[in-house]
């Protein structure tokens, strides 16, 4: 009997990334989820997850502090070994924070945060799980919609996702030899608690997204949860240094 694939999500306990281990369950995928401070969000992905018959790990992690990255890797090595394995077949970067500013306002603090945890993170964990992924291993980079369309007050964080994208894409060079895929996946407007819940909680700026978005409504966690679920199955092998948008058509 083959083992079910085993891919770990960073930021997994809520809002997009909970969406993607609970799409990737689905699809009979073994996860392991990682957190910042929502414990308690966590132990309820983790419970639904187990509800669906997989096998899940929750594990604590701040992707900004590289310095506790060793630490991490051997709490991933104890539980995969639990498991009766080694390797991971999946890595999803999806862990990250919101900034607000606009070009002349943002601070060097700002900007600091918005690249540690958006890009020298998944940079060095990325490195660092390096030798866990197996030949053939997936790896999907979270991305935004706000690197192709342009809102003001987000110059910090969009520069960093595109920084992301560019990465993406000499990952995928780089790792190629050994099999592995490496795309980008840039979600548009979603109605989750990113940013303080606006689009989901202000009506005016959820009919406004609606407006420019071909679909014709504001996406929703389960979207991405798909999609993301789609570029991790064995049909999409062949993709490999994309960015896949799935905004529902914003600002086309």
């Amino acid at each position: 009997m083959t083992s079910a694939p085993i891919t770990l999500i960073t930021g997994g306990s809520r809002g997009l990334g909970a969406a993607m281990a609970l799409a990737l369950a689905r699809d009979g995928h073994d996860i392991v989820l990682t957190f910042r401070e929502a414990a308690n969000a966590a132990d309820a992905v983790v419970a639904q997850i187990r509800a669906l018959g997989r096998r899940v790990l929750a594990l604590p992690l701040d992707v900004a502090d590289t310095g506790s990255f060793p630490v991490f890797i051997r709490k991933l090595q104890s539980g995969l070994q639990a498991w009766g394995s080694d390797r991971l077949n999946g890595l999803i970067n999806n862990a990250g924070s919101g900034a607000h500013a606009s070009f002349a306002d943002t601070s060097p603090a700002q900007l600091d945060a918005m690249v540690a945890v958006h890009l020298k993170g998944p940079f060095f964990l990325t490195q660092a799980l390096l030798p866990l992924l197996a030949d053939g291993a997936r790896i999907l980079n979270i991305s935004s919609g706000l690197a192709r369309f342009t809102l003001p007050g987000y110059s910090a964080y969009a520069a960093m996702k595109g920084a992301v994208e560019v990465l993406s894409r000499y990952q995928a060079k780089e790792l190629a030899a050994r099999g592995i895929r490496v795309n980008t996946l840039a979600p548009g407007a979603i109605a989750t608690d990113f940013g303080g819940g606006a689009v989901r909680d202000n009506a005016d700026l959820n009919q406004m997204v609606a407006s420019f978005t071909a679909l014709g409504r504001v996406g929703e966690a389960d979207d991405i949860g798909g999609a993301a679920a789609a570029l991790m199955r064995p049909g999409a092998g062949w993709i490999t240094g994309q960015r896949i948008e799935a905004s529902g058509g914003m600002f086309l």
